[in-house]
């Protein structure tokens, strides 16, 4: 018989302490191994916590709303019934002190959202005999009967996410839990499309009142370590300005069929960046990490005053109009803190994107463990001289590119700025194919 506490994971790198949404169970409550038993905020998402073992939730230490750092006990789960009385009373007297036959193990929950070091390393979904899909993947299989065993994951490290289920419902794979009678004929029913997910509503952001001091988010925290980060290291700011006018054709031919302006500028930087890998390199003691993907960071603004970056990987290799879809579902995610910590800590290289609310020209923070961000602001009409010394009216915008200078130098940044406005001006239609 033995107690074991469950410890506040850390759900990210950069991850110090986190905050209790809610508490999926009840002190008292049977708790299956693997059964997300509360949801934690970290830095930039909400992320469902498992239980490594199975027994009774006994007592809760750290109640929903409250925060914790990374490794402190949030509470308590017995083995048996039998020990819910003692480990109320080790929570009440708030202390860890017990009998051998009673005292508390450590590590009795992880993110769901996977660990590398307890996830598979070959993809599988399936973990110590064990299916690993979300809690939201679970639910949605149940109400369409569909098996997961017969699924691939598409989530990190092989989980098996709700998108799966969906997907899988779509493609017209039969439920296993649907009999096929081989003596009537097929029919051709139309697959109904899953319900929709209640996702939870962002955090309202806190009306400013005089003379009141409003504390921090969680996001904002986060972004406040960052920002201090930041200032350790020396940047330089190289300015160029793109006429935009064949992008701009191009993005209202297109833009019927879900293509985004985010996603054609990522693109186009990303597909410069193949030319340039120094761009999409960073610092370390080292030297300079030369990363194997190219992925795209994207600055976006939370509701509740936050900001996190959803990054588009490989965003070079992956078709303009794959590449709008999985930023408008990685959008969705975000405002609804549902992304996984690999889809906004990953970037390579970082865009951020005034323009849209016609910022002309700003410079931006360079991002912690990347080398480059680029500010993009508004494209307006501009008076230009032609190569035959009349005068034209051209859509132009102005683009910024913030860089690490201990590895990256005005050479490297200006010949990249070139590159992306020749392709942009010369060349848009080649981000389609």
């Amino acid at each position: 018989m033995s107690i074991h506490e469950v410890f506040m994971p850390a759900l990210s790198s950069t991850m110090t302490e986190g905050k209790i949404v809610s508490w999926v169970k009840s002190p008292g409550d049977k708790v299956e191994k693997g059964e997300t038993v509360v949801v934690v905020e970290s830095d930039k998402a909400d992320m469902d916590v498992e239980s490594f073992y199975e027994g009774y939730l006994a007592h809760i230490i750290v109640q929903a709303g409250d925060t914790a750092t990374v490794g402190s006990a949030i509470a308590y789960v017995a083995e048996t019934e039998a020990e819910i009385e003692t480990a109320k009373s080790l929570g009440n007297s708030g202390s860890t002190t017990a009998t051998p036959s009673s005292a508390p193990e450590p590590v009795a929950a992880t993110a769901s959202a996977g660990i590398p070091a307890l996830a598979s390393q070959n993809g599988s979904n399936h973990r110590e005999g064990r299916l690993v899909a979300s809690p939201r993947a679970r639910k949605l299989a149940k109400e369409l009967k569909v098996d997961l065993s017969n699924l691939q994951g598409s989530g990190p490290y092989g989980r098996i996410v709700a998108e799966d289920v969906e997907t899988a419902v779509n493609q017209g794979k039969q439920p296993a839990t649907t009999p096929i009678t081989p003596s009537r004929p097929a029919q051709t029913t139309p697959v109904a499309p899953p319900p929709p997910t209640v996702a939870p509503a962002p955090t309202p952001a806190v009306a400013a009142v005089p003379g009141q001091t409003v504390p921090l988010t969680t996001f904002q925290n986060a972004v406040v370590r960052n920002m201090l980060a930041s200032l350790a290291v020396p940047v330089f700011h190289v300015g160029y300005t793109i006429t935009t006018d064949g992008l701009d054709k191009l993005y209202k031919q297109i833009k019927s069929k879900g293509v985004t302006m985010t996603a054609l500028l990522a693109k186009a930087v990303a597909v410069t960046l193949q030319k340039h890998p120094l761009l999409n390199a960073s610092y370390s003691d080292q030297g300079i990490v030369y990363h194997s993907g190219i992925n795209i960071a994207v600055a976006v603004a939370m509701d509740d005053g936050g900001l996190i970056t959803p990054v588009l990987q490989n965003a070079d290799m992956v078709d303009i109009y794959s590449l709008s879809r999985t930023w408008k579902s990685l959008v969705e995610r975000a405002r609804t803190k549902q992304l996984q910590p690999e889809e906004y800590n990953s970037g390579t290289f970082t865009l951020s994107n005034l323009g849209m609310f016609g910022v002309d020209k700003f410079d931006a923070i360079l991002p912690p463990g990347q080398g480059s961000i680029l500010a993009i602001g508004a494209s307006r009409p501009q008076v230009v001289a032609t190569g035959d010394g009349l005068f034209a009216v051209r859509p132009q915008m102005q683009v910024n590119i913030t860089s690490d200078h201990r590895i990256i130098y005005g050479a490297h940044a200006a010949a990249f700025l070139q590159d992306l406005a020749k392709l942009i001006e010369t060349n848009p239609q080649s981000l389609t194919l």
